[in-house]
Formats: structure tokens, sequence, C-alpha cells
């Protein structure tokens, strides 16, 4: 998609104003301050030719040029992108997914995603969801690794949803966390909502309907305070087993979400320390498939390093 131009001049009345204020208030194009920002970091906004920042004070007859580089439109065309694949039938796949690959196309991830791959690699895809999320029944974060069920067929997808929806598929998963204090075992059962004041985060601490329901036992303790956790979903919320640790005091090593400065400048790890280890559904003819994904090397090296003594900081 070829860029957009908008170009303004500074008249005698919006002199001294910053220039994040002046370009939110104006009718064409609506912005808010903090995009004003985002284009400025990323040089498309020049005043008078030259990179400025947000506070930068007008002058009268300043030249504000915006050469705007839309992105392109979300897609779902098929794209080389390795998949390990841990089963495969004709109704359904389960994929054992890698750290750093988002599942479905969005405005912010448009290409490079796990659906892009899968369609790259199967022939059909079930069509039940939204059209950019062939085949995806559930979601892992960005960051989380591990197993992940595909549907190829209608019928697959509507069986595996139902299992979703009713708690009755398996799904374990493994976390590294700092909780010296945590308890040997436990269940988070809270509510689910948008963070007041942080959205990119989920709290259970506000009300809400939504319920949200962590079970674990801590694996192993280790000198430095961390812990390798075991959790059983028995809902699956966004952010739900990151966002239980860490109101528990307990969060994962290597979250920056949710870690904050304790956690996410872990030394052993650059990411979220969680991984969905095993899956288990009914398949649409009657028998059950129980997948397990192995430790990927990031997670493994990272819990080497904590059996050895090392601290995660």
């Amino acid at each position: 998609m070829s860029s957009i131009s908008y170009r303004f001049e500074v008249e005698g009345d919006d002199e001294g104003r910053r220039l994040d204020r002046f370009l939110a208030e104006c009718d064409e194009p609506p912005l808010s301050r903090s995009q004003v920002k985002k284009y400025l970091n990323h040089g498309e906004i020049t005043v008078n030719g030259e990179h400025v920042k947000a506070g930068y004070r007008l002058r009268e007859g300043d030249d504000i040029l915006w050469e705007h580089s839309p992105p392109p439109e979300p897609t779902t065309a098929p794209e080389p992108i390795d998949l390990t694949i841990l089963h495969e039938d004709d109704e359904l796949a389960i994929i054992d997914k890698p750290a750093d690959l988002v599942v479905h196309p969005a405005p912010g991830h448009p290409e490079g995603t796990l659906v892009n791959a899968l369609t790259h690699h199967f022939s059909k895809l079930s069509s039940v969801g939204p059209d950019l999320r062939p085949g995806i029944v559930h979601r892992l974060d960005r960051d989380t690794t591990g197993a992940l069920a595909v549907a190829k067929t209608d019928r697959a997808h509507r069986h595996l949803a139902d299992q979703f929806r009713d708690h009755s598929a398996e799904r374990t998963y493994h976390a590294l966390v700092f909780g010296p204090g945590l308890d040997d075992e436990g269940t988070f059962d809270t509510g689910h909502v948008r963070h007041p004041r942080e959205r990119v985060r989920f709290t259970g601490e506000a009300g809400g309907k939504r319920r949200a329901v962590t079970h674990y036992r801590v694996l192993e303790r280790f000198e430095s305070g961390a812990c390798l956790v075991e959790c059983n979903l028995e809902t699956g919320r966004t952010h739900q087993i990151r966002m239980h640790f860490y109101e528990a005091n307990a969060p994962l090593l290597g979250d920056e979400v949710y870690g904050g400065r304790s956690t996410s400048s872990s030394s052993i790890i650059d990411r979220p320390a969680l991984h969905a280890l095993t899956l288990g559904v009914e398949h649409p003819d009657g028998h059950r498939i129980r997948c397990k994904a192995p430790y990927p090397d990031d997670f493994r090296s990272a819990l080497e390093a904590l059996r050895q003594g090392r601290d995660w900081r």
C-alpha cells in the first residue's frame, strides 16, 4: 500500500504549543498523543524536514509533514514457516507452537503467524471461526510454547470447541516462577477482567462475571527461590496463569508484563517461562488423543541452570 502524506503549516495562534498536542487535536487524521509519539519514533513525522520529539514547541511557519505508510492488511496467505506436528489425521492436528509466533493475523501482526504456517502445511482447515482464524479453536500467548490443537474440519472444530468450553480438554502447563513463599499446591479461583489502568494486563482482583481457575503444584524448588510448577487449567482465560501467579506474589521468570522489575530481567530466559506441556482431547470419532510437547531449548536450559544452583537474576 502506498504512503499517505499529511501537511500542516503552523499559524501564529498555535505558536508555543507542543507538537503532539497540536496533531492530536487536528480533525484529520484522527490521532491520539500516543500515536503521534509512535510515528515520531518511527521517523514518519518531521518539522521543517527535521526529526523532533513529541514535546517540540511549535513556531509560526513551521512545516509539519507526516508521511504515513499504513501497515499491510492482515492475510491468511500461506507462508513456509517451520512447524513441529505432534499429531495429525484427517480431522485435526496438534502443533508444538514455538515462542515468538502469534497465533492468527491481526492489524498489529498482519502476516508471519501460525495461521500463515497452517495454510501452507495443510490443504484444508475449518471455516467455523472468523475469516482470519481458519482452524483456530484456542490460542496460546505469543511467547508461550507448546501443544495447540488445530481443526481441519468444521466437525472437529465444533467438537473441540465444546471440550474447551465445558472444560473437559486436558491442559497441563509447566512454568518457572519466583515463589519462595508459594504453597506446595493450591487453586487460584478468581475473576478475570481487563486491568482498569494497565490495559495490556488482566486482573482477578476486580469484579466481573468471568471466572479463572488454575490448579497448581510445585514440582521442584531451587536455592534462588525459583520453582518449577505444574498447572492444570479448569478455565482458559487470556494470560490466566501469568495473572494468577503474579497476583500470588510468584511471577513467572522473564515476564515483562506481569513480572515488573522483579522477574522481567531474568538472566536465564528472555520470555515468560511458560510451556503448554500436555494437551488431551477427544477426537470427533470418540477416541482420546493425548500429546506431550517437549520443553523447548530455552526452557530446558533455564531449568538446568536452576538445578545447578544458578540464580535466575
